[in-house]
């Protein structure tokens, strides 16, 4: 029998408001009982006396077993979270910048004092990418986790691709639609996927890295050239994170643009959908598909997270405790298409192997081998540059796992 869960909601934004629609339509075991905001004086659809500025009422409050954390302040965010579990309660949350930059301490916290912290919205809003790689592919060796895990930037490039918007105008109806930021960093520059994937491979490989280690490069520079390059070639170019195990003793992270053709799953992921693609040494390559953001798609997984405590549901980051061995590491090699304006920046990445360069006015690029961490060192280069990288294995005419084998054997 499911045990009552009475619960402390911290934010009442799109997907608080979201989960508190979805609750009303259930016959659960679970109350709200107190919600904590930052404006006491919006105008709000619940009752007064349910509001509160003072997360103390929710935090200390001994009637209170469960906190669901759903507010946009990272530091804050980890101030609630871990007193609540110091304090013996549950927690349910969905801020994925503050679960991949403390996702030790939080571990830990959780081991300490026997409470569950559980956060399946905070990847990919609806798709359960979180519990299926805990629980169904727990036993199963993973080559590769990796999609489309952001939204704001996917309808970006659908609306570029699609509709020939330029780069400017599909992020201000990116904006204007609430995809996206006023400050669009985050998504654009592949941070918000990079957080994501951290906490992914947590699950998937038993690896926790700090964001800061994994190199991400967003879409920011994309240019007509890219799209209409992307075009004769018949592909299409999405921001992709990659979580890959190249052997027994390293798993790379990394989070690029990359061109994808029609045989691929993530072709046909457009607009604000999300898209997980686990390649895995038994199962094959399984995919899962929805709606990556919003306030009913990201409540419903916090509904299930919240279901799941009723029943005592604890992660057990079981491949933490199976694969002690396994190391972060940028040793790989990948196929890339640069499209730069310095001859310096070609010579600073040092490719391995070029296959093809091209030279027509402002407009030049070169398609070759280049190893990850040379990326890493001059990503600040690449910046002033503003040149637009993108994983090309397809326009090198290789096969990927071909390379990734290659690269593993070298190691």
């Amino acid at each position: 029998m499911s045990k009552k869960l009475n619960i402390g909601l911290f934010g009442f934004g799109v997907v608080g408001q979201g989960l508190y629609d979805i609750i009303k339509t259930k016959h659960l075991n679970l109350e709200i009982v107190k919600i904590a905001i930052k404006d006491a004086h919006k105008q709000r659809s619940l009752p007064s006396q349910l509001f509160t500025t003072d997360k103390d009422e929710l935090l200390n409050n001994p009637e209170i077993n469960t906190i669901v954390e759903l507010i946009n302040d990272t530091e804050a965010a980890f101030e609630i979270v871990s007193r609540a579990l110091s304090s013996g309660k549950n927690v349910v949350s969905a801020s994925k910048k503050m679960i991949a930059l403390h996702l030790e301490e939080l571990i830990e916290l959780q081991h300490k004092h026997g409470t569950s912290l559980l956060y399946e919205g905070s990847v990919c809003g609806s798709i359960p990418i979180i519990r299926n790689l805990e629980e169904y592919y727990d036993n199963e060796l993973l080559h590769s986790v990796s999609g489309i895990f952001n939204g704001s930037s996917n309808y970006i490039l659908s609306k570029g691709f699609n509709e020939g918007l330029d780069y400017d105008s599909a992020l201000k109806q990116a904006q204007d639609l609430g995809f996206a930021e006023t400050d669009p960093t985050s998504d654009v520059g592949g941070f918000d996927a990079k957080y994501k994937l951290v906490i992914a491979a947590a699950h998937a490989y038993g690896v926790i890295v700090k964001p800061d280690d994994v190199f991400n490069l967003g879409i920011q520079n994309l240019s007509a050239h890219d799209l209409q390059y992307a075009r004769e070639k018949n592909l299409k170019i999405k921001l992709v994170p990659v979580a890959k195990e190249l052997d027994d003793k390293h798993v790379a992270l990394f989070v690029l643009p990359k061109f994808v053709n029609d045989k691929e799953f993530l072709y046909n992921v457009e607009y604000e959908y999300n898209g997980v693609i686990v390649q895995a040494a038994f199962a094959d390559q399984q995919f899962f598909f929805g709606k990556g953001a919003g306030g009913h798609p990201t409540g419903s997984a916090v509904l299930s997270d919240i279901a799941a405590l009723r029943y005592d549901y604890q992660y057990e980051y079981k491949k933490a405790k199976e694969r002690k061995g396994l190391n972060f590491t940028n040793n790989i090699e990948l196929n890339v298409y640069l499209r730069y304006e310095d001859e310096a920046l070609v010579e600073a990445l040092d490719f391995i192997h070029i296959h093809e360069r091209y030279y027509s006015g402002s407009y030049k690029f070169v398609i070759g081998k280049v190893n990850l961490q040379s990326l890493v060192n001059n990503q600040q280069l690449i910046a002033d540059n503003k040149a637009f990288v993108a994983f090309a294995d397809q326009l090198a005419g290789v096969n990927l796992a071909a390379e990734v084998k290659e690269t593993a054997e070298a190691l």
